[in-house]
C-alpha cells in the first residue's frame, strides 16, 4: 500500500467526519483551517519519524 494513497484516504475520512459533525458555534473557518494544518503537520511529522526509525533500524544511517 502506498503512503500517499493511505494518507489521502486518512485525510478524506477526517474531512468527512468534520463535515458530518454538527458545527460548534465557537469554531469558525479560521479555526478549522488551523486545525487541519496542524493535523497535516502532525501526520507528516509522524511519518518522518517512522521513516527515520526504519532507516536507523536497517542500518542505513
Amino acid at each position: 500500500m502506498s503512503s500517499t494513497g493511505s494518507t489521502s484516504k486518512l485525510f478524506l475520512a477526517l474531512a468527512s467526519l468534520l463535515l458530518v459533525l454538527p458545527a460548534v458555534e465557537a469554531m469558525d473557518a479560521g479555526d478549522t483551517i488551523a486545525f487541519l494544518l496542524g493535523l497535516a503537520v502532525s501526520v507528516i511529522g509522524f511519518c518522518a519519524c517512522l521513516g527515520l526509525y526504519a532507516r536507523k533500524r536497517n542500518g542505513q544511517q
